[in-house]
């Protein structure tokens, strides 16, 4: 394939030197910007607003651009009176501004002359505000050349319209087509370099849809390589790439400085690549009448395959940024701020992408399927993470990002898109059920612990040992304290997820079985030394074995039911056999506590306070394991309710 290059060496006409005007332009662009930057820092540092501090090598490493100046002239600024800033330097920068401008009117003169003349008449208006006679220049003229807000004309505004001009004729004059990029000026070795950055961008590029944006021109200029990526279609939006011998050098321009980070946090594993604080390098009105801030990342190797690996990550990152921060405020609307960058940044490692959640209607697909499935259960402006947690809110919403990525990529109808979100809601909905229930699952194990505490207190007892009463005491107490905590959470819980009704008795009946069993230890503690012929802590200790057989059977059963709307019939065969246990052991417990009574009672040596601390004791414990039953058979309606619906939603 012959390229345009040589057709129009070939041909010999003027029009030759146009790419050459154009990468001209293009470098006076660069130029020009730093330029005003440095104006504006210099104009910000005197008028108190701040006192800007750049680190000169790393932000302006700009051919053209002498560091050494630029930095005496921020240096040096100073009030010459209310109105005007003074600095070293001052007069030269702004010619040399007005020489990178002159370039760029010139090049789009050359290559489009209808636009050229005007861009020559605002050019002719605008160039009256670059004159600074003595290094001195009035705060209203620096203003008039950074401003780029939508009101009147200004040498920045002009500046990025002659850009923007200069970035079509660079695409309309490439010398040749590189995997799609338009390059011009390309050396043999170049190629390679700018097939690998196109290798990234095209991994991802399909993420993007029908989204315009990710459009990519590449020129050799002097000894560089430059690569340069518009993004989207936000002015200010622009990535570049400067690659030598010796390195790979970044720099990421954006009006949003949350994006700039999220950006960097995408190369985190890229432990080579050195990047620079986004918040450090940041002039004030330089994009859309916003803050303009700058990113630079620089890996310095000579091994061109890791430049080239480094080149495919930056490409297939891109489609991440488009659209971004339309994302983000969707995704705030049921998630605090930072999950949802977390959520986009997942979205991004996972190779999902935000672009088809805002395809497929973003926040209002997520509002339909809360409409749609959980309507009962979430209340009115609540936000989803305070509805149904944080953890699961983010989770949630990773998926959806995934569904539709994935529902888009295969073609799927919308309809499908929403069945799928609709049912990755209901699910979570069904599993917060699930997660009460192992809830329940701990306040039957902390009983257990209780009752085995009285149990193994007892036996010492039997067996003629050594008893701390003290010791059980303080144990009861504090078992019973972490389950009012668990308790806590549990209705709260419930509450959240609108099963209140469902749970609460529930985990009251656990609860007050373990207040219960506290109490049946604190008159354990009280109880005397029997006489030879009372067997009344022989039965207590029978009755407390009973207990521990309760809430063991207690815990077999919340936990076989959490698993019911899995489906398996196992789960529920489960379930109802460990009730069978707990109604088995309240009736053992019915049996010992009369026993125990009735032992202490006919004890011939018993005293009054051996009698009221031995009955009170087995009231309790056997008052538990009531509990445990009761518990069981809310437990049995879950687990029915959860078989018997039909459409509906089981709280299990």
């Amino acid at each position: 394939m012959v390229t345009k290059s040589r057709i129009v060496e070939y041909l010999g006409h003027g029009a030759l030197l146009l790419p050459r005007l154009v990468r001209s332009g293009l470098e006076a662009n660069d130029r020009a910007k730093v330029r005003m930057t440095v104006l504006q820092a210099a104009s910000t540092k005197v008028g108190g607003a701040g006192n800007p501090s750049h680190e000169m090598e790393n932000d302006f490493g700009v051919p053209g651009i002498e560091v050494g100046a630029i930095s005496r002239l921020v240096a040096t600024a100073a009030r010459g009176d209310d109105t005007m800033v003074r600095a070293d330097g001052l007069s030269a920068l702004l010619a040399d501004l007005d020489a990178d401008v002159e370039a760029m009117v010139a090049a789009v003169e050359a290559g489009a002359p209808g636009a050229g003349a005007g861009f020559r008449e605002r050019w002719t208006e605008r160039r009256l505000d670059l004159a600074a006679p003595q290094d001195a220049i009035s705060f209203d003229a620096v203003g008039r050349i950074t401003a780029a807000g939508k009101g009147a004309d200004s040498v920045h505004r002009l500046i990025m319209d002659l850009h923007k001009a200069l970035n079509r004729l660079a695409s309309d004059t490439a010398e040749e087509d590189v995997d799609g990029a338009r390059c011009s000026g390309l050396e043999p070795g170049d190629r390679r370099a700018v097939a690998a950055f196109m290798r990234g961008l095209d991994r991802t590029r399909g993420l993007k849809f029908d989204h315009p944006g990710l459009d990519t021109t590449a020129a050799r200029v002097g000894d560089r390589l430059l690569i340069q990526n518009d993004i989207g279609t936000t002015d200010a939006h622009v990535l570049c790439i400067a690659l030598d011998d010796e390195r790979a050098a970044l720099t990421y321009s954006d009006v949003h400085r949350v994006r700039a980070r999220f950006f960097v946090s995408l190369f985190a594993e890229l432990d080579d690549v050195t990047w620079s604080d986004p918040t450090a390098d940041r002039a004030e009105g330089l994009a859309e009448g916003a803050s303009f801030t700058l990113v630079t990342g620089t890996l310095v190797s000579r091994d061109r395959d890791r430049r080239e690996a480094f080149l495919v990550a930056i490409g297939a990152a891109l489609v991440f940024l488009v659209d971004w921060n339309k994302a983000r405020k969707q995704l705030r609307l049921f998630v605090a701020k930072d999950d949802a960058v977390t959520i986009l940044r997942w979205a991004a490692r996972a190779g999902h992408g935000h672009r088809a959640f805002l395809e497929q209607g973003g926040a209002k697909l997520v509002d339909g399927a809360i409409r749609r499935v959980a309507a009962r259960h979430i209340a009115y402006g609540a936000r989803l993470d305070e509805a149904i947690g944080r953890a699961q809110a983010v989770d949630f919403l990773e998926q959806v990002l995934r569904i539709s990525t994935e529902a888009m990529l295969a073609g799927r109808s919308d309809r499908l898109v929403r069945d799928a979100v609709d049912a990755e809601l209901a699910g979570r909905l069904e599993r917060s059920g699930s997660s009460l229930l192992q809830g329940v699952v701990v306040q039957a194990g902390l009983a257990r612990d209780l009752a085995a505490a009285a149990s193994d207190h007892l036996a010492d007892r039997l067996a003629g040992r050594s008893v701390d009463v003290d010791t059980l005491a303080a144990r009861g107490r504090r078992i019973e304290g972490k389950a009012d905590l668990v308790a806590i959470d549990l209705r709260a819980g419930a509450e959240r997820f609108g099963l209140a009704d469902a749970f609460l008795p529930l985990i009251d009946a656990m609860e007050q079985a373990i207040d219960e069993l506290e109490e049946g230890v604190f008159f354990l503690t009280a109880i005397p030394a029997g006489g030879a012929d009372d067997e009344s802590e022989a039965r207590l200790a029978a009755l407390c074995r009973a207990a521990i057989g309760g809430a063991e059977a207690a815990a077999r059963m919340a936990d076989a039911a959490s698993c019911v709307h899995e489906g398996h019939r196992h789960d529920v065969d489960d379930a109802l056999a460990a009730l069978a246990e707990l109604v088995s052991a309240e009736h053992r417990a019915d049996e010992e506590e009369r026993a125990s009574i009735a032992a202490v009672l006919t004890a011939a040596d018993a005293s009054a306070a051996r009698v009221f601390a031995v009955v009170e004791c087995a009231r309790r414990v056997e008052g538990a394991t009531d509990r445990f039953a009761h518990a069981g058979h809310l437990m049995r309606a879950l687990v029915i309710e959860g078989l018997d619906t039909r459409g509906g939603r089981s709280p299990v």
